[in-house]
């Protein structure tokens, strides 16, 4: 990874823990977001151009995405360390928008892992179809940064801030990230 620019400050942004594997390697290079209840009038914005993925967990999300590529039900990894958050998965975008068309909504299925059925529903959902995008590349980082679990991590809010010196720091962790090779590719037509 290029150096990484010791003035920002580390944001997450909420996603299920098997897309940040997905993203991670290199099978899913867009992200798909219609917003959660807590993000205001303006609704969700890509307010950031880069981010640690926090990987959310709940059990009903192994249902909700396409088999892996070998056939087999995807499973949630198991937890490394009770009451801690392994944030292993970094990200920049190459572009954001929205969509309102459902067949462009279509033409992103090769990059993304899931079930046609979720993005419709996340596409429908609200008063104005539609759902945002982000082309990202993605990063694995090599040695993990583990922070307390805590409140400010909860709710249904895509984005929060994260304390930069808390478990050792995230700087040498971006340093030593390895960029994922995109499998899928990126859908071309959008960039």
């Amino acid at each position: 990874m290029n150096k990484v620019d010791s003035d920002w400050r580390p944001v997450a942004f909420k996603e299920w823990v098997l897309v940040a594997d997905a993203l991670a390697s290199g099978e899913q290079t867009v992200i798909l977001r219609k917003g959660g209840i807590s993000e205001g009038k303006a609704g969700f914005q890509w307010i950031h151009d880069r981010f640690f993925l926090f990987p959310s967990r709940f059990h009903e999300q192994a249902e909700q995405v396409k088999p892996a590529s070998d056939g087999s039900s995807r499973a949630l990894p198991e937890e490394k360390e009770e009451g801690m958050v392994e944030f292993s998965v970094y990200a920049e975008t190459i572009k954001t928008g929205r969509l309102t068309d459902w067949s462009e909504v279509c033409g992103l299925e090769p990059y993304h892992i899931w079930k046609e059925e979720i993005v419709r529903d996340r596409f429908e959902w609200g008063d104005e179809h539609g759902i945002s995008y982000a082309i990202v590349k993605a990063y694995q980082l090599t040695d993990p940064w583990l922070l307390e679990d805590r409140k400010t991590f909860g709710g249904c809010r895509s984005w929060f801030g994260l304390p930069p010196e808390e478990g050792g720091g995230w700087k040498h962790r971006l340093e030593s990230a390895t960029e994922a090779t995109p499998q899928c590719g990126f859908p071309e037509w959008l960039m």
